[in-house]
C-alpha cells in the first residue's frame, strides 16, 4: 500500500491533516508578523570622534589614522567603507563580511568597542572619546513630525518627552527618539571694551562660574541621634541669578556680573539640526518597532494611545506621520493579498478550462490547502508576510498544481476507463510520485542560489527561497495524498453504453493539432533542431541590446529633494534656501505634504534610506504626493525653479527605493596619495560626464574648498606679553561662537553657560585686531593686533574622504533617464581612458558594483545548486542520455527571455535574474515529466517512435496547464515595479520553454534514440 492509497483507504487521517493545514493558515494569518519590506541586517557601524580646532589635514593624520588602525584588526572586517575628515570631526564607516548574521552583530559591535577603548591612549590633547555608533541602522518606522502655531522649541520639546515617555510603553514599540531638538544656552555677553576698561580676566570670570554652579557634596554633621546633611545656597536657581555673582575687577573691586554684562536665554544661534513640516518649525519623533513584531497591529495601538493623549494635547499642537510605516504595510500587504487572490482566480479559471469544472475544482481546492499550510509554517518559522515572500507565493501559485495536474490527469483517464479508484490512485502515484519529488526538488533548488547567497542582497531576497521550498514540498505532499483522495470522492467513471466503442481521450482538436505539429518536428528533425539554434545564437546576440538594471525605486508616493549649498555656506543660507524651494513644492498641484530637514538626514525611517552626516551645507525635503503619476512631473518643475531660482546650489532629486543600493548610480571612485592629483582626476572624470546630455547630478564627495582665515601667531611678542597660542585661540572664540564656561542645570536639562562677545562686536571681520586678549603680564587685556602680524585667507579642503586607508575621491552622476546602464557603457571607456600617475587607481562603483556584489554570491552558490540538479536528473532516469537531452535545452530558454524584455522594453535586473534562474527548474521539471511517460510506455512494449508520440500527446495537457497556470498567475505582478521584469522572464521565458518541452525534447529523443519517422494513424 503506497502513500495515495492509504491516504484513500483510511479518509479521516487525510481530512484530519487537511483540517490542520487549513485551520493553521487561517488562524497564522492573523498573528503572523507584516511588513512592507523584509528586514535585513545592515551589517555596518560608524566611529565619530571630535577634535575641536582641527583642521580636517590634521584630524585624519592624528586622529582617523589611530581609529583606522585599530579597526583593521578586526577579523569580521569587509572594509573600510568611507572616512570622512571634517576640521573638528573625525567620521569612519566600517563594513563587516557578509557572512555574520544578525544574531552575530552585538558580540561584533562590542569588538569593536574594546578596539577603540584600547586605541584611546594615542590620540592628542584635545582629541574627545571616539563614540561608536551600532543603532545608526534603527529603522524608525513610525516617522511623525510635531508642530504647533505660537509654542516655542522648548514646548514642543516639553510634550515631545511626554509623548515618548508614553508611547514605549506601548506594546511592539522598542524605541522612541526626538531629533531636531534646538538646545537652550545661557548667553553672556561681554564687550571687549569694558573689559579693557576694568582689566578683567575673561578667564577668572569663566573659573567663578565654573565654580559656582557645581553640585558638590559638602558632608554630614551627627547631631545627637541626626545625621545632618550640609547643603550650602549660591546655586543659581535661575538665569537672573547668574548676574548676582561677584567678579573682582581692577583693584580687587567686587563688581556683579550683571553690571559689566548682558545676560539672557537663548537658543544656539548655530543650530545643527532643522526640521519643518509644511513650511512649519517641528520636532521629529521616530518609532522603531520590535522585530517579529505584526507592525500593523502595533500601528493599531499607537494610534488608539494617540487618540487618547489628546486630552492632555495642548491646543494647536499637531502630530503628523512624515512616514507611516503600519499605514505602508497595511496597504501593501492588502495589494499583494488581493494580488495572491487575483492569482489564485487566474489560475482556478485556468484549471476548469482545460480540466473541466469537477477535476478543476479538486486542484483548486488542493491550491488553497496548500497555501494555507504554507501560510502556517511560514508563521511558526518566525518568517513574515512583507513584498518578497508574499511576491513568492504569487510566484509559487502556478507551480503548486503542477504535481496535482499530473496525478489528477492520470486518475481521470484511469477513472474514466472504468478502473477502481483506489486501484487508479495507487498505480497512478506508483508511476508519478518520484518523478514529481524530483522534479519538485530540481524546482527548489533552481531558487536555492538566492536563498544562500551570502550578500545584503541575498539577506533581502532570501525569503523567495524559502518560501518556494515551504509551499512547493506541500505541493508534492498534497499531490500524493489529498489529491488522490478527493479525485476518488469526485470523479466518476463514464456510462458504460453496450456496443459502444472505448472513447481516445485525446481525440480532441488541441490533442490532434499538437499531434500532427510534432510529427512535422519529428519528420524534419534537424530542420528543427538547427532553427532552435539559430534562434539561440540571435537571442544570445540580441541580449546585448536588453537594458540592464539593479533594484527599481519604489511605488510609494513619496520622492526626496536633496538640496546642497557651497560647502562652507552657514545653516542659516541653507535654510533661507530650502524653505523658499520648499514653498514652491507645496504650491504644486498633487503634493500632499512636505517634511524638511536642514543640515543633515532625517532619522532613517526605511531600510533602504540612508541618512547623510550632518552639514550644515546640506538640506533634503520629503515630498508626499497624491500618488505616484505625480511625481515625474513635480520633480521637473522642482529642477527648473532650482536651476533658475537657486543656480548655486547641487540639487539632486531623487525616489524611494527598492532594495539595496545607493543614491548616485553611476560612481568613479579615484584612491591615491596626493589630494590635488586626486581632484585633478575627478574634474578630468566629470568633464567627460558633462559632455553626455543623459547625465545629470554631476558631481564630486569632496565638495568645494573653503576659505579659512588664518591670524599669523607672531610667538616672540606672545612669549614677551605672556600669551601663549591657547589663549589666543580661546580670546578669538570667545569673540566668535563663546566660550563654554559651566553649566546651568534647569531640571532634566542642562544649559551651556556661554561668554561671548556682543553681536555688534562679533560680526565684523575687519575688527578682528581689535579683540581683546588678556595678558598675565601686563595684567591687563591687549589687541590682538599686537600679538598677530597679520591675517591670511587660505583655501583647504574641508572634506577629506578615505576608503581603506587611501585617499579617495568619487566622482558620479545618474543618467536623466531610469536605467544606468547605457549611460555607464558610454562613459566607461572614456573616463577609464585618463591616464592614472604611478600609484593611483580607478574602481566603479554605483550600481555597477552593487550588481557584481550582490551577483557573485549568487553565481558562487550557483554551481552546488546546478550540481545538485544535474544529480537529481540522473539518479532519476539512472541514465546519462535522459538528462542530457534536458540539458542541452535548459540554455534554449534564453530566447524567450530575450524576446520578451525586447519586446516589453523591461530590464535584466536583479530580480530578472532570479525569474531566469527559476526558468531553469521549470523546464526540468516538465521536460522529466515528459520523458518519463516516454520510458515509461517504452518499457510497457511499446515500438519507440509511437511511444514517443503518444507520451508526448498524453504529456500534453499537464505540460501546458504547468506553463498556463504560471504564466498567467503572474499577471497581477506585472503591475508592481519590483517583479514586472522578473513577471516578464518568466512569463516569455516559460512560455518559449513549453514549445522546447512539447517539441523539441521528443525531436532529441528521437536523434538520441535513433527512432525512425513512420507515419501513424
Amino acid at each position: 500500500m503506497n502513500i495515495a492509497e492509504y491516504s484513500v483507504v483510511n479518509k479521516v487521517v487525510t481530512w484530519l491533516v487537511v483540517l490542520i493545514l487549513v485551520g493553521g493558515g487561517i488562524t497564522a494569518y492573523e498573528k503572523i508578523g507584516k511588513l512592507e519590506d523584509p528586514a535585513y541586517t545592515i551589517k555596518e557601524a560608524k566611529v565619530i570622534t571630535l577634535y575641536p580646532g582641527a583642521t580636517a589635514n590634521e584630524v585624519e593624520s592624528e586622529v582617523t589614522f589611530h581609529v583606522e588602525d585599530a579597526l583593521q584588526q578586526l577579523e569580521q572586517l569587509k572594509r573600510l567603507k568611507m572616512t570622512v575628515n571634517r576640521p573638528g570631526y573625525s567620521e569612519v564607516s566600517i563594513q563587516f563580511q557578509d557572512k555574520y548574521k544578525p544574531e552575530d552583530m552585538p558580540g561584533i559591535y562590542d569588538e569593536v568597542r574594546r578596539k577603540i577603548t584600547d586605541m584611546q591612549s594615542k590620540l592628542p590633547p584635545g582629541a574627545m572619546k571616539p563614540i561608536v555608533y551600532d543603532d545608526f541602522a534603527d529603522v524608525y518606522g513610525l516617522f511623525i513630525a510635531l508642530t504647533g502655531e505660537g509654542y516655542s522649541y522648548r514646548d514642543l520639546k516639553d510634550f515631545a518627552d511626554l509623548l515618548k515617555k508614553e508611547l514605549v510603553l506601548v506594546d511592539g514599540v522598542r524605541k522612541v527618539v526626538i531629533a531636531g531638538e534646538q538646545h537652550e544656552q545661557v548667553n553672556i555677553f561681554l564687550s571687549r571694551t569694558k573689559l579693557a576698561e576694568l582689566g578683567l580676566n575673561p578667564q577668572e570670570i569663566a573659573n567663578v562660574l565654573t565654580s559656582q554652579n557645581v553640585a558638590s557634596p559638602a558632608g554630614n554633621l551627627r547631631v545627637k541621634d541626626d545625621y545632618i546633611r550640609i547643603h550650602p545656597t549660591g546655586e543659581f536657581d535661575s538665569v537672573q541669578g547668574i548676574g548676582e555673582v561677584l567678579i573682582s575687577g581692577d583693584g580687587r573691586q567686587l563688581i556683579r556680573l550683571k553690571d559689566i554684562a548682558t545676560i539672557e536665554r537663548s537658543y544656539n544661534d548655530e543650530p545643527k539640526l532643522l526640521y519643518y513640516r509644511n513650511g512649519k518649525p517641528a520636532l521629529a519623533l521616530g518609532l522603531s518597532m520590535q522585530s517579529g513584531t505584526n507592525v500593523v497591529a502595533v500601528g493599531q495601538r499607537i494610534d488608539q494611545r494617540l487618540k487618547e493623549l489628546q486630552s492632555v494635547t495642548p491646543m494647536g499642537m499637531q502630530i503628523e506621520a512624515i512616514y507611516d510605516q503600519p499605514s505602508e504595510v497595511e496597504n501593501s500587504v492588502n495589494g499583494f493579498v488581493i494580488s495572491v487572490l487575483q492569482a489564485l482566480l487566474i489560475v482556478v479559471v485556468v484549471l476548469l478550462f482545460f480540466m473541466g469544472v469537477r477535476v478543476g475544482l479538486i486542484i483548486g481546492a488542493v491550491l488553497l490547502i496548500t497555501v494555507a499550510g504554507t501560510i502556517w509554517i511560514m508563521e511558526m518559522a518566525d518568517m513574515e508576510l512583507q513584498r518578497i515572500s508574499l511576491g513568492a507565493l504569487i510566484i509559487a501559485l502556478g507551480m503548486l498544481v503542477d504535481n496535482a495536474i499530473v496525478v489528477a490527469e492520470g486518475m481521470l483517464v484511469r477513472i474514466k476507463s472504468g478502473m477502481n479508484a483506489t486501484k487508479a490512485a495507487s498505480e497512478t502515484v506508483e508511476q508519478t510520485m518520484w518523478p514529481l519529488l524530483g522534479g519538485t526538488v530540481i524546482g527548489i533548488v533552481a531558487f536555492s542560489g538566492i536563498g544562500f547567497s551570502v550578500s545584503s542582497v541575498g539577506e533581502f531576497a532570501g525569503s523567495l527561497f524559502w518560501v518556494i521550498l515551504i509551499s512547493l514540498s506541500l505541493s508534492w505532499l498534497t499531490a500524493v495524498t489529498t489529491t488522490p483522495l478527493l479525485c476518488a470522492l469526485f470523479i466518476k467513471p463514464d456510462k458504460k453504453v453496450e456496443g459502444a466503442k472505448e472513447v481516445d481521450p485525446y481525440a480532441g482538436f488541441l490533442f490532434q493539432a499538437y499531434k500532427k505539429l510534432l510529427l512535422v518536428a519529428l519528420r524534419f528533425r534537424w530542420v528543427s533542431v538547427s532553427l532552435v539554434v539559430t534562434l539561440f545564437i540571435v537571442a544570445i546576440i540580441g541580449f546585448g541590446y536588453v537594458k540592464q538594471g539593479f533594484f527599481p525605486d519604489s511605488n510609494t508616493p513619496m520622492f526626496f529633494v536633496d538640496i546642497w549649498e557651497v560647502e562652507g555656506t552657514d545653516i542659516k543660507k541653507t535654510r533661507e534656501d530650502t524653505l523658499k524651494v520648499e514653498q514652491f513644492i507645496l504650491q504644486q498641484e498633487g503634493v500632499v505634504s512636505t517634511s524638511t530637514v536642514i543640515g543633515g538626514g532625517s532619522l532613517r525611517f526605511t531600510l533602504v534610506y540612508a541618512p547623510e552626516s550632518q552639514t550644515a551645507a546640506y538640506a533634503q525635503i520629503i515630498v508626499k504626493t497624491e500618488d505616484c503619476s505625480k511625481i515625474a512631473a513635480i520633480q521637473e518643475k522642482v529642477d527648473e525653479f532650482m536651476r533658475v531660482e537657486l543656480p548655486n546650489t547641487e540639487p539632486k532629486i531623487k525616489n524611494l527605493r527598492i532594495g539595496p543600493g545607493r543614491d548616485s548610480k553611476i560612481e568613479a571612485r579615484f584612491s591615491g596619495p596626493d589630494q590635488k592629483v586626486l581632484r585633478e582626476l575627478s574634474d578630468k572624470a566629470q568633464d567627460i560626464m558633462f559632455t553626455d546630455s543623459e547625465a545629470k547630478d554631476i558631481r564630486d564627495d569632496w565638495r568645494q574648498p573653503v576659505k579659512v582665515i588664518r591670524p599669523v601667531f607672531n610667538e616672540q611678542v606672545g612669549r614677551q606679553l605672556g600669551i601663549t597660542r591657547t589663549e589666543l585661540t580661546a580670546a578669538l572664540k570667545q569673540s566668535s561662537v563663546g566660550n563654554s564656561v559651566g553649566i546651568f542645570r534647569d531640571g532634566n536639562r542642562l544649559l551651556d553657560i556661554v561668554l561671548r562677545s556682543p553681536e555688534n562686536e562679533r560680526d565684523d571681520v575687519a575688527k578682528l585686531n581689535d579683540i581683546q586678549v588678556y595678558s598675565h603680564i601686563l595684567q591687563q587685556t591687549v589687541p590682538v593686533g599686537q600679538v598677530v602680524s597679520g591675517f591670511e585667507t587660505v583655501w583647504e579642503n574641508n572634506i577629506v574622504r578615505n576608503r581603506n586607508r587611501a585617499h579617495t575621491i568619487i566622482a558620479s552622476c545618474n543618467p536623466i533617464g531610469e536605467l544606468a546602464s547605457p549611460l555607464f557603457n558610454r562613459l566607461r571607456p572614456q573616463i577609464e581612458a585618463i591616464d592614472l600617475p604611478p600609484g593611483y587607481t580607478l574602481e566603479w562603483g554605483g550600481e555597477y558594483e552593487d550588481g557584481r556584489e550582490a551577483s557573485g554570491p549568487l553565481f558562487s552558490a550557483l554551481p552546488g545548486g546546478f550540481l545538485l540538479m544535474i544529480i537529481a536528473t540522473i539518479l532519476l532516469f539512472g541514465r546519462i542520455r535522459q538528462p542530457l537531452i534536458i540539458w542541452l535545452v535548459v540554455p534554449m530558454a534564453v530566447i524567450g527571455i530575450t524576446a520578451g524584455l525586447l519586446i516589453t522594453g523591461g530590464a535584466f535586473d536583479f530580480m530578472a535574474l532570479l525569474g531566469a534562474l527559476s526558468l531553469v527548474g521549470l523546464l526540468i521539471k516538465n521536460a522529466i515529466v515528459l520523458i518519463e511517460e516516454i520510458d515509461l510506455q517504452k518499457e510497457q512494449g511499446k515500438e519507440l517512435f509511437q511511444a514517443i508520440v503518444e507520451s508526448s500527446v498524453a504529456r500534453m495537457r499537464p505540460v501546458m496547464m504547468a506553463a498556463s497556470t504560471t504564466i498567467l498567475g503572474l499577471i497581477p505582478l506585472l503591475a508592481d515595479v519590483f517583479f514586472v521584469n522578473m513577471s516578464i522572464a518568466i512569463m516569455a521565458g516559460l512560455g518559449f520553454a513549453t514549445i522546447l518541452t512539447l517539441i523539441i525534447i521528443p525531436v532529441l529523443y528521437a536523434i538520441f534514440y535513433k527512432a525512425k519517422y513512420r507515419e501513424l494513424a
